[in-house]
């Protein structure tokens, strides 16, 4: 049995889309169960209201709500009784596999990082996330946001993560991995890219070399790498060219009456198209590289987000992916550091 808890308290709207979330996912996910953490009154008025499933839900009170426009770091020191971070600490003590929140990015980043530690080997956390593309084809990308300045060897430790992640999850027993550049040539890109493109070159994954972000959704690799500058804004281009382009249709088929009549016709067809573009069945980024699973739900989302939000998380969890991650990387790590030192040697 799958159990995560849930930062209830977080998010734009808080308790107003996390509680039917809940109830949306445990309709879907009986087998589950969930801890939702938050002021226990509110909480369960709340859950009385929605008519949740009382016998697969515990409530965790917390005196504390870490708001979305705080510091980190403030966060971390004056909020210790806070959702957010009593829902990671459940992770922690082993009563969840998986911790979801809507809450403050860095908030939740530096909590996680501070209650849970990084896995051996890993410098640095990458928020990572699923994107769709041709043919059903999901393609792993990250870092989308956690870390803003890289070294090269801290790329390549996201590419691993990634790759292994792939594999836990069943996805491809052995993912190509891309580097996110301005081109494909190996000449292409800044000093820390161009190293970073050596490193994966001699490393034991299987890297099939630099990719731009106009072939992202082409299913050119299954985990495109990145530093956490470059990967945030990618991620924001495309939500806002979603929200672009919808707007558009609507405005074209709205613009006369044949065009009405001719959207009318095509309405299938557009709601397929809808449904497989709603940024909310891509919800819930993955904090790699942590001992623990914890998943970052998009602050403004509604309820119907913050239940794919869990999906996320449950699909993390089933996979037991922490320790086959760390495994994994482990191994690569050392793999690279051998024929780095060999090729030391050759050179002396």
């Amino acid at each position: 049995m799958i159990t995560l808890s849930v930062d209830a308290m977080g998010g734009d709207v808080g308790l107003d889309v996390t509680v039917p979330a809940a109830v949306r996912f445990l309709a879907r996910r009986p087998e589950a169960r969930l801890i939702m953490v938050g002021d226990e009154s509110r909480l369960h008025a709340a859950l009385a209201a929605a008519q949740a499933p009382l016998d697969k839900i515990t409530v965790r009170h917390a005196t504390q709500v870490v708001e979305m426009d705080e510091a980190p770091q403030s966060a971390l020191k004056n909020k210790k009784d806070s959702s957010m971070r009593v829902a990671i600490e459940q992770v922690k003590a082993g009563e969840a596999q998986a911790a979801v929140s809507a809450g403050n990015t860095g908030a939740l980043m530096a909590t996680a990082r501070f209650v849970l530690k990084t896995l051996p080997g890993i410098e640095r956390p990458a928020i990572a996330k699923f994107l769709p593309g041709e043919n059903g084809h999901l393609t792993l990308a990250l870092d989308l946001g956690a870390n803003i300045d890289c070294s090269a060897a801290q790329i390549v430790q996201f590419a691993a993560m990634g790759s292994e992640l792939v594999k836990a999850l069943g996805l491809n027993a052995n993912p190509r991995v891309g580097l996110l550049n301005i081109g494909t040539e190996e000449i292409k890109g800044t000093e820390v890219v161009k190293q970073t493109f050596a490193l994966l070159r001699q490393s034991s994954l299987n890297f099939v070399g630099n990719v731009e972000a106009d072939s992202l959704f082409s299913g050119a690799a299954d985990v495109i790498a990145a530093d956490g500058f470059v990967g945030n804004i990618v991620l924001k281009t495309i939500e806002s060219s979603v929200k672009f382009m919808g707007a558009s249709i609507r405005e074209e088929f709205n613009r006369s009456l044949f065009n009405k009549l001719g959207g009318l016709a095509a309405k299938p067809a557009l709601n397929g198209v809808r449904d497989r573009f709603d940024p909310r069945r891509y919800n819930g980024a993955i904090f790699l590289g942590l001992r623990g699973v914890v998943i970052k739900s998009h602050g403004g989302t509604d309820a119907t987000g913050f239940a794919f939000a869990l999906e996320e998380a449950y699909h993390e969890a089933e996979a037991a992916s922490i320790e086959k991650i760390s495994q994994g990387v482990a191994d690569s790590l050392a793999a690279l550091a051998a024929v780095q030192a060999e090729q030391a040697a050759g050179e002396v």
